[in-house]
């Protein structure tokens, strides 16, 4: 997996989010996987050798948590 460098990381989040909810980048979240509690906004984009692109855990690649291992934190 290669890590790729995104300028716009609101707008990414808008267009390749798997989900119905946007999220925000001062969001509070929590992998599940890591146990991490991180800001939205400083997610990872890795992408593997098909070109598939993985929202991930700021742990990442370390951490195999993507965007639907994490939590709300309040």
């Amino acid at each position: 997996m290669k890590e790729i460098e995104v300028q716009n990381k609101q707008q990414y989040l808008k267009k390749n989010h798997p989900f119905g909810e946007i999220i925000k980048l001062e969001d509070k979240k929590k992998c599940i996987h890591c146990e991490l509690v991180f800001l939205a906004g400083e997610y990872k984009v890795l992408k593997d050798r098909n070109g598939e692109e993985y929202i991930c855990c700021p742990n990442a690649p370390e951490c195999e948590g993507t965007v639907i291992d994490w939590i709300n934190v309040d």
